[in-house]
């Protein structure tokens, strides 16, 4: 189980917002998210430059070693949705270093996304992923549905895990 118990304080990654200088470095870890992926390098650049300005619907953040070598990011968008009662988020990109997989990084990315959304009052974080259940379970999200996405003909499905980051949201969706 990677958890960021499992990285000594003094290798453990350093969590930050992703400046302009983090683009090169991000576009090499993009690159490692799928085989059957070829960002574009120009889209990457436009969509970088506005997420690292953008605060108001969207988290871009890198984990960097001791060296300061970006070895992880996570990108989350946010925006107000009506069944749930205000702000909720979803985790659109999760990439660590093939390199350092496993090293309890991806799991201090997700730790620092939930607390930002606690800190913009987030009331759901939703991940869609087919091949990180596992991952996402041990840190608490459950299975609540299948998205189905489609670009005219194509489409693919992935489940969706979702977990209650503020407690008194979670409180309210039990009912509570």
């Amino acid at each position: 189980m990677s958890t960021t118990a499992d990285i000594s304080h003094a290798d453990a990654p350093t969590i930050r917002s992703a400046r302009p200088d983090d683009a090169e470095r991000v576009f090499v870890l993009l690159k490692q998210l799928a085989a059957s992926y070829a960002p574009d390098r120009r889209a990457f650049d436009e969509s970088f430059a506005f997420l690292v300005d953008d605060e108001a619907t969207s988290a871009l953040l890198v984990a960097e070693d001791a060296a300061g070598l970006v070895i992880g990011y996570a990108l989350t968008t946010i925006t107000p949705l009506l069944y749930t009662n205000g702000r909720s988020a979803q985790l659109q990109e999760l990439v660590v270093d093939n390199h350092v997989r496993g090293s309890g990084v991806g799991t201090a990315l997700i730790e620092a996304i939930e607390a930002v959304c606690r800190d913009r009052r987030v009331s759901q974080l939703t991940v869609a992923s087919r091949r990180s259940a596992d991952f996402y379970e041990r840190l608490g999200y459950r299975s609540t549905a299948d998205f189905l996405k489609g670009a005219g003909r194509i489409s693919a499905a992935a489940d969706s895990y979702t977990k209650f980051v503020n407690p008194e949201f979670a409180k309210a969706a039990a009912g509570k």
